[in-house]
């Protein structure tokens, strides 16, 4: 049963961290394509927003190792 729930909280994670960076970049390059002068401030607003949204699978994989392990 603990590899059930490792393998959810993984899998779960991975498409939540999917699905936020494909709005992210999206988002990011719709506001370029309307504003290209800001392309700088939005390509590096677009990195921080990524790095946050790839914190979640890394905290998924920490949880399944614990209800792996435990």
């Amino acid at each position: 049963m603990e590899v059930l729930a490792a393998a959810l909280a993984v899998g779960l994670a991975a498409i939540g961290a999917g699905v936020g960076n494909g709005m992210i970049v999206s988002k990011t390059v719709e506001g370029i394509a309307r504003q290209p002068e800001l392309q700088g401030k939005l390509q590096t607003t677009m990195f921080i927003g990524v790095g946050i949204v790839e914190v979640v699978p890394i905290i998924g994989v920490v949880i399944g190792f614990l209800a792996f392990f435990s």
